[in-house]
């Protein structure tokens, strides 16, 4: 997922994809323990993506409380 695409989103909307990517992380890691995984750099991409929406994240709230210090 690229970043021009995260942060075109809301925090909700990154919370979900965040969830979804967990549990989509969590079935490839299992499928890698019991069977071999078709694409094992999926799974770096996941995590990456997931480390991108939280930082987007974080980033925002960072923002708004500098906001709301400086007024």
């Amino acid at each position: 997922m690229k970043l021009k695409d995260i942060r075109t989103k809301t925090k909700e909307e990154l919370q979900k994809e965040i969830s979804k990517f967990k549990e989509e992380l969590f079935k490839l890691r299992f499928r890698k323990v019991t069977d071999v995984v078709e694409n094992p750099s999926l799974i770096r991409a996941i995590r990456k993506d997931i480390a991108r929406m939280k930082t987007v994240i974080n980033e925002r709230a960072r923002t708004e409380t500098a906001a709301k210090n400086t007024n």
